[in-house]
């Protein structure tokens, strides 16, 4: 762990992180205009992210969408919808009943989209004000499949990113929350291009120099479940008792390396590093595109 090092390599690390810091600064360039190809690349080649206000504004998408709307585009189609008791899907989490902290996954279930977007702006509005958050989150390139009604009211492909990196995006995803869904503290091994919709959406974004901050550990995988539907065997769920809910360990066991420092909450699970980080944050809003290298 890189905890038990010696003084000298702690040192290094230390004088990594201040430096770096010192050279690239502790916030996001802010574009008023889409880049160049070569410009994008250059923020590539240093590993740096940046966002660009409105470079998404003219999208149908942009224009157009909002609740009634997105109701009338998909009514009853089925969705996958993710549902955690806090909010903190994907997330580190320690379980009361044995004391183990796991990685800990959503409930996964399928509803009609109306149903999951009603339930959404509800508990967004305050007409929802106890129970589980859900989150449209899957990453398995679903604006071209479960969402395809609505891949042509958004750009095929961002142009500078596509030229510059010779190729079509992965994959394009639609990511439907509200205030009380966050995002656990990750990285991603792609070069990724965020653009927000409707709503808006905070990021704390860390640099991937700043890893021995983070206090990554391996921890075991597990999944949210109810303790009434798992005892009954009954599908319906009660999400409105938070003290329903219950951590399950995966089977077969599975290990996943997990961030456990928090950059909102500095003084918990700490490594020596944690209080070099200067973590970066922006706010988007409707129509604005965020570049998020990779590793960060």
């Amino acid at each position: 762990m890189i905890d038990d090092i010696n003084p000298p390599v702690n040192q290094a690390i230390n004088e990594y992180i201040s430096s770096y810091q010192e050279l690239n600064g502790t916030t996001v360039d802010e574009l008023q205009n889409e880049p160049t190809p070569l410009e994008f690349l250059r923020y590539c080649a240093k590993n740096r992210p940046f966002v660009v206000r409105g470079g998404a504004s003219k999208w149908p998408a942009v224009q157009s969408w909002n609740a009634e709307y997105l109701k009338q585009a998909l009514g009853k189609q089925l969705v996958n919808v993710a549902i955690t008791p806090h909010g903190n899907a994907d997330s580190v989490v320690t379980n009361t009943e044995n004391g183990t902290t796991y990685f800990v996954k959503p409930l996964e279930v399928e509803e009609p989209f109306e149903d999951f977007l009603n339930y959404v702006k509800d508990q967004e509005q305050g007409a929802v004000t106890t129970g589980a958050v859900k989150y449209a989150q899957t990453q398995n390139d679903n604006l071209r499949g479960e969402y395809s009604t609505l891949y042509k009211e958004v750009e095929e492909d961002i142009a500078w990113a596509r030229i510059a990196l010779g190729q079509q995006p992965d994959a394009v995803n639609l990511w439907i929350g509200n205030a009380r869904s966050i995002t656990s503290l990750h990285r991603d091994n792609y070069e990724n291009v965020y653009c927000q919709i409707v709503g808006r959406k905070h990021f704390v974004l860390l640099p991937s120099v700043e890893t021995a901050c983070i206090n990554e550990k391996p921890l075991t995988a597990a999944t949210y479940a109810q303790k009434t539907s798992m005892a009954s065997g009954r599908e319906a769920l009660d999400l409105g008792d938070e003290t329903d809910w219950r951590i399950v360990q995966d089977i077969p066991e599975e290990k996943v390396p997990c961030a456990t420092w928090d950059p909102d909450e500095p003084n918990r699970h700490c490594s020596r590093y944690s209080h070099l980080s200067k973590p970066l944050r922006v706010d988007l809003n409707p129509g604005d595109m965020l570049y998020l290298p990779a590793l960060w």
